[in-house]
């Protein structure tokens, strides 16, 4: 199958799944509470190329210089953006988006099977869409997360990889969790290193704000028992959030709104209790994304942390 629910048997593979699908199924078969979703496989993108795929991986494989990377991605961006989507993919992600609700509310993200390694992190090197409605919405912009794999700046980084001729690239579409307040969580103090540390970062809204580094977000340290070290309070000027119809805005916040703490206490002890017990089971420190929508928690993501 190439559309697969995060319980279903084989999601938790990261060459079917991509980096970012197989942790999510992995995390959810942890009983963490993880947002329901599913995955267009790593197989969707070469079964949509056909005969398309041996030309497109063996041009982008024989650039040897910028110039001919740029000139691959213009390429291979004007064949995706043409792409038909097979009739079975696009039944079995109408079929798996209708499971998630009425016009629900997903992220759609890109899921590289390259991305989120021990190694090295791809992360951020595709595209992610935010409070996309609707079944032709989520079509178009899995679409759009598969031409993203061929930016040149994703072509390029992947050069340096030596991995240019993998075209391994799931697409995640996930429950939006309308958040209050969200951010990123290092079980490791990932500045000075130390191990006896857990950094938690924390804006009001969308956790895009903090990601993108479009605002500076709050910042706590906290020792492994989830007491506070040290904790600075930012002063947030806007939000970004969902648009009933879809999409997002960013939306201005007072001095007094953006000012306050964004977390309590018993939160931060919470997210370090996750993150202590995520770090054991997975073997090494994580960088973990989260979310808080009406008192509850959500786990989001979680990745190993790399240089």
């Amino acid at each position: 199958m190439q559309v697969l629910a995060f319980a279903e048997e084989h999601c938790t593979e990261v060459h079917e799944a991509g980096g970012k699908g197989a942790s999510l199924a992995r995390l959810a078969a942890m009983g963490l509470p993880v947002p329901p979703g599913f995955v267009v496989c790593c197989d969707g993108l070469e079964e949509a190329l056909g005969h398309r795929a041996v030309a497109l991986r063996a041009a982008i494989a024989a650039a040897q210089d910028e110039a001919q990377l740029a000139t691959c991605a213009a390429t291979a961006q004007q064949i995706i953006a043409g792409l038909e989507i097979p009739e079975r993919m696009r039944l079995d992600v109408r079929a798996r988006y209708a499971e998630l609700g009425d016009d629900a509310p997903v992220a759609v993200r890109s899921s590289a099977a390259s991305e989120d390694g021990d190694a090295a992190s791809f992360a951020g090197q595709q595209e992610t869409y935010l409070n996309v409605r609707g079944a032709d919405q989520v079509l178009e912009r899995i679409r759009d997360c598969w031409a993203s794999f061929f930016t040149e700046r994703a072509l390029f980084s992947r050069a340096r990889k030596g991995s240019l001729e993998d075209l391994g690239m799931a697409v995640v579409v996930q429950a939006l969790v309308s958040a209050d307040v969200a951010g990123v969580m290092f079980t490791v103090d990932p500045v000075h290193g130390r191990k006896d540390r857990i950094l938690i970062e924390a804006v009001l809204g969308l956790g895009e704000a903090v990601v993108s580094g479009e605002v500076t977000p709050d910042h706590y340290l906290l020792k492994r028992d989830g007491r506070i070290a040290r904790e600075t309070v930012a002063v947030q000027p806007f939000m970004i959030r969902g648009l009933p119809g879809g999409g997002t805005e960013e939306h201005p916040l007072t001095p007094q709104e953006g000012g306050r703490r964004k977390l309590d206490d018993a939160t931060l002890a919470q997210l370090a209790g996750i993150g202590c017990a995520l770090q054991s089971a997975l073997g090494g420190p994580q960088d973990v994304e989260w979310a808080v929508s009406d008192g509850q928690l959500y786990i989001l993501q979680a990745r190993p942390v790399t240089a």
